[in-house]
């Protein structure tokens, strides 16, 4: 099942200001709040606490759904990217390029407008792999406009908390040759719907931010 990001109604956000803030950070249940995007099935999202900190665990049963935030965001002001986050295995045997392979334990999504039209959307997705290197970036196997980039792979890792941080436009030209000012959303998901697969994720501390100081994971 295809899986770029797509903002339902971007059309609407066209009028919408863009919010500058020196720093933006969502709690685990403000993101279990936000709509559910479904791909095949509903991911099973909760807000879960381990030692008294709140954690968003995201776990996928042969499903695919998104937590997505439509709003529009100025890199001007908080250009990096940052979240901790965690799984419980990968995905063994299959080719991330394929659609068949198509499948994450973890990812997180920033995505832009290109056009007036739904469709005109380009997003990139940080994902945690199975197969594909650390550092190595594809085009999603079902549209060019969604552009995957690995930052965790293989088991190395499965099982500790990982703190990411990403400049958002530097990616944005790494992958799309362009450098945006503003970004009109973001998601982040655990599913495993073409390869039939169960995976389990926690998520938090996502934000952005004006400073590339990584957060401090639970």
């Amino acid at each position: 099942m295809i899986k770029p990001f797509y903002p339902c109604c971007l059309i609407m956000l066209l009028a919408a200001p863009v919010i500058a803030e020196d720093d933006l950070t969502f709690s685990p249940y403000e993101i279990n709040a936000w709509p559910t995007r479904s791909f095949e099935g509903e991911t099973g999202y909760r807000v879960v606490e381990r030692e008294g900190t709140p954690l968003l665990q995201a776990s996928a049963q042969k499903q695919a759904s998104a937590k997505y935030l439509e709003r529009e965001i100025d890199l001007g002001k908080t250009p990096y990217l940052h979240w901790c986050w965690q799984v419980s295995g990968i995905y063994k045997g299959l080719d991330e390029t394929q659609k068949s392979g198509d499948d994450y334990p973890a990812r997180v999504y920033v995505a832009r407008k290109t056009g007036l039209l739904p469709w005109q959307v380009e997003s990139v997705n940080y994902v945690w792999a199975s197969s594909q290197p650390a550092g190595t970036s594809w085009p999603n196997a079902f549209t060019s406009r969604a552009q995957l980039l690995a930052l965790q792979s293989g088991k190395a890792r499965v099982g500790e908390w990982v703190a990411e941080v990403r400049d958002i436009r530097d990616d944005y030209q790494r992958l799309f040759g362009s450098s945006p000012d503003s970004i009109d959303g973001l998601a982040l998901m655990s599913d495993g719907d073409n390869t039939g697969g169960n995976a389990t994720a926690w998520f938090t501390k996502l934000g952005l931010s004006a400073s590339p100081e990584p957060p401090e994971c639970p």
